[in-house]
């Protein structure tokens, strides 16, 4: 697909967006998107026990969404402003093409 080719490699925007499909990881998303925080806060504020929220956190980890900064014994988790960015120019592209007329089969 030209289409993703374009902004991101196909399986780096599947991981992405696989990765923004679940409920809980959306929610995880929106709390991030507040700036860095902390497993100790996401935890409480998402009602999560620590395992679920690591669960969660490597999915998004590992598909290039967020990173993470440790500090003593904590470690704090941010969106990567650029990971967002790819999605959106992706969606984009798709809004801009979506509208146009068929081809002619004839």
């Amino acid at each position: 697909m030209a289409l993703a080719a374009e902004q991101l490699p196909l399986d780096q925007l599947q991981g992405l967006l696989k990765a923004l499909s679940d409920p809980r990881r959306l929610e995880l998303a929106m709390a991030l998107a507040e700036g860095e925080r902390c497993v100790c806060e996401l935890t409480e504020e998402l009602g999560l026990a620590q395992s679920k929220l690591s669960f969660h956190l490597k999915v998004m980890r590992q598909a290039g969404l967020l990173e993470a900064r440790e500090q003593g014994r904590w470690v704090y988790y941010r969106l990567r402003p650029e990971a967002l960015a790819a999605v959106s120019s992706w969606l984009g592209a798709l809004k801009e093409r979506c509208g146009r007329s068929a081809r002619s089969c004839c």
